[in-house]
């Protein structure tokens, strides 16, 4: 019998696997990935061809690279398909953070999706946001207000337009995800998006940062404060305990979401 190609997502979940290894190799010979994955060269190439179509890495002679930061993070369609479990998990954990007929703020990080979706099925809130995305996901619901400003490739507005505008309202709570933590210190490789999580972090009431355990040890180019401006922290239960030690000591209190592996899920 002829094989069956595998499903699409199946296809697109082993591309982000691969992707993955490559960031966190930053270069690796492409025969040294088909022996990873187990799959055969020419399929092997399709799928780094795919993912250099895209320009979330660099094909080269015999071995592919990693692009700088600020291009990984570009890739919103990727971005977005990174670690779903994690994020869903650490969502769950953010969402009770919030009730009915509060003003909640998120900003523009693809964590935050699924808490955006979580939040559309509640009673009379107000949602501010950066992120035409998660104006979009929260439903008909709430009463969305979309900052303007400069629209970039990161699929959100930014820029003195945006942070004027967030500097009119004030939320009850507010919700941000980083780019990088290193030993408590929060960094984002573009200036102006650091500077509207220092904004929002005047015009919550509380605030609260969701992060993955792949944001920790990590740094960017433009550093915007620690941790403890945070009144919590929600990570996953893979972040590296001396990180979460260094968060700690900044004064934070840390949440740790439990995520579910792909094997116990496909249990249920």
């Amino acid at each position: 019998m002829p094989r069956t190609r595998p499903p699409d997502a199946a296809v697109e979940r082993r591309r982000q696997a691969i992707l993955r290894a490559v960031i966190e190799l930053g270069e690796v010979r492409i025969d040294e990935l088909t022996r990873r994955f187990g799959v055969s060269l020419m399929t092997m190439h399709r799928d780094l061809d795919d993912l250099a179509g895209r320009r979330l890495l660099r094909k080269l002679r015999g071995r592919v690279a990693a692009y700088p930061a600020l291009t990984m993070e570009t890739a919103k369609r990727f971005r977005e398909g990174l670690r779903v479990r994690e994020k869903e998990a650490l969502c769950a954990l953010a969402a009770r953070e919030v009730r009915p007929g509060q003003t909640v703020f998120l900003d523009d990080s693809t964590t935050l999706f699924p808490l955006a979706r979580r939040l559309a099925a509640m009673e009379r809130l107000v949602l501010v946001t950066n992120s035409p995305e998660i104006a979009r996901l929260a439903g008909d619901r709430a009463e969305v207000h979309l900052l303007g400003g400069r629209y970039t490739e990161f699929d959100s507005c930014i820029g003195p337009d945006t942070l004027a505008g967030l500097r009119r309202i004030r939320a009850d709570v507010g919700f941000v995800s980083a780019t990088a933590i290193a030993a408590g210190r929060l960094y984002h490789p573009v200036r102006e998006y650091a500077e509207l999580k220092e904004v929002a972090l005047e015009v919550c009431g509380r605030n609260v940062l969701v992060a993955d355990h792949s944001k920790f040890g990590r740094t960017a180019t433009y550093a915007y404060g620690d941790a403890g401006g945070y009144d919590l922290v929600i990570v996953d239960d893979a972040a590296p305990d001396d990180e979460l030690a260094a968060v700690r000591a900044c004064g934070s209190r840390v949440a740790l979401a439990g995520v579910v592996s792909e094997q116990e899920s496909g249990q249920r």
